[in-house]
């Protein structure tokens, strides 16, 4: 039988001029069963349109920061660096995919991405926009718990994860600052950051804002993060 495919957006470095990818996103998949493939950050709409059509489902990565260019704001001085080609790129991606209804995950960046494609906003630096006492830019090891999250109940992952908190790794500086229409929150840090969003109105659009691909390796409840999406990408195969 063969296995699921799943398309992983690569990261991007800019003082390399290369594509790179962290072992964790491709290795929580193969656990689960998928086969992940690395994708290329082409902007040719064809191109994007046979990806679709070849995997199952596609995570969306974390790394550079979202240009506020796709929320509507000017760039402010503590927004870090963006790769415009990447933003440009998983915007096609993500489009075509929706109309299709593949199943698609994002992680950390990819939550922030899913918003601002939706038509939401992002504090474009937390420690200047919502100053907080929570750790949500952690030191490693990055496998451990730094903050808490509470589930809403009723929601996909809460089912999931049978459970009300969730001990959550954290590594970012940006985040959602108003939702975007047609996703819906799953969970939410101490200190009021939207933290897991899905799409009500399709089969899996999930995402989260800490890192699975960090934690799969010790953390039961990472690992069925992954296992979930893989389990849907696999259903929804023709």
């Amino acid at each position: 039988m063969k296995k699921t495919v799943i398309g992983v957006t690569p990261l991007w470095d800019g003082e390399r001029d290369s594509y790179w990818m962290l072992p964790g996103y491709l290795e929580g998949l193969e656990l689960a069963g998928a086969l992940p493939i690395t994708l290329p950050l082409t902007e040719d709409e064809q191109d994007i349109s046979q990806l679709v059509s070849l995997c199952d489902g596609f995570l969306f990565t974390g790394g550079q920061d979202v240009s506020p260019v796709l929320y509507g704001e000017n760039s402010r001085q503590a927004c870090g660096e963006v790769c415009e080609k990447r933003d440009a790129f998983e915007r096609r991606l993500f489009t075509q995919a929706l109309k299709q209804d593949k199943t698609m995950l994002g992680i950390c960046r990819g939550i922030q991405f899913f918003n601002a494609c939706l038509g939401g906003t992002l504090y474009q630096d937390l420690p200047t926009e919502h100053p907080s006492d929570v750790a949500h830019a952690m030191r490693p090891p990055y496998d451990r718990a730094v903050h808490s999250v509470s589930l809403l109940p009723e929601t996909p992952l809460a089912a999931l994860l049978g459970r009300t908190e969730l001990g959550v790794n954290s590594y970012h500086h940006q985040a959602i600052k108003a939702l975007a229409p047609g996703l819906a929150e799953m969970a939410r840090s101490e200190d009021g950051l939207v933290e897991a969003v899905y799409m009500p109105d399709k089969s899996f659009v999930w995402a989260v804002q800490w890192h699975p691909e960090f934690s799969f390796h010790t953390d039961e409840n990472s690992r069925k993060i992954f296992s979930a999406f893989v389990e849907a990408a696999s259903d929804l195969r023709i």
